[in-house]
């Protein structure tokens, strides 16, 4: 039934494919506009690369962040989700999944190629795409606990840039961080071991707490 659950979403996202298209070239806009306005010095696109590359990571996984349940909750399919013979927080994982795997990971894979026109070394660009494979699934797990509060208020868009984005920081810092690092020549692995523990608690606890925000958004 889980495995029927996350191939039904995949294919909404593939009929209904503008959300995920509009947060990959924002994605590439984004990063492509940066080096053009601070100008081609090496130097100067290395320091600033790794946090502009996962800033734009962090606001393009966000701009898909409202479809996670407001499609459901607006046909009335939420609701049959929630009287599945599953338990509600393994239907939140699975539909969390179903989304990083179409606008996160999606950023993984472009963000090396991205990372180029920062002038980063090949071993910044692998760590890069590391720190993005453990700290996109993180801003979906957050993610899914902010549209699952704002699930049906009014300008919810908002309200859930508010409540995420101040949980986003964390991952920002240690993602961007073990970045930078390796391309100053230290290592990465302490802010890369610290985004992997966060992650652990992520899948630990984001789905209950999403699950029961959204039987309180339901009620």
């Amino acid at each position: 039934m889980l495995r029927c659950l996350l191939w039904r979403d995949l294919q909404l996202v593939v009929r209904r494919k503008s959300d995920a298209v509009a947060a990959l070239f924002f994605f590439i806009i984004a990063t492509s506009l940066f080096p053009l306005g601070v100008g081609s010095e090496p130097a100067l696109l290395r320091a600033v690369g790794p946090g502009v590359l996962w800033v734009a990571a962090l606001l393009s996984a966000m701009l898909s962040l409202n479809r996670l349940f407001a499609a459901d909750h607006a046909d009335g399919s939420l609701e049959q989700l929630v009287l599945m013979p599953v338990p509600l927080t393994l239907t939140v994982a699975v539909k969390t999944l179903a989304h990083w795997l179409t606008s996160g990971l999606p950023l993984v894979l472009l963000a090396p190629l991205l990372g180029l026109q920062f002038d980063l070394a090949g071993d910044a660009l692998a760590v890069l795409t590391l720190s993005l494979l453990l700290g996109t699934p993180l801003l979906s797990l957050i993610g899914a606990i902010g549209a699952a509060l704002t699930l049906g208020v009014r300008g919810g868009g908002v309200l859930l840039a508010v409540l995420v984005l101040p949980l986003y920081i964390p991952v920002l810092i240690f993602g961007a961080g073990a970045v930078s690092a390796c391309a100053h020549g230290m290592s990465p692995w302490g802010g890369l071991s610290l985004l992997g523990a966060l992650l652990v608690l992520g899948v630990v606890f984001a789905p209950f707490a999403a699950a029961a925000a959204l039987r309180v958004s339901l009620e």
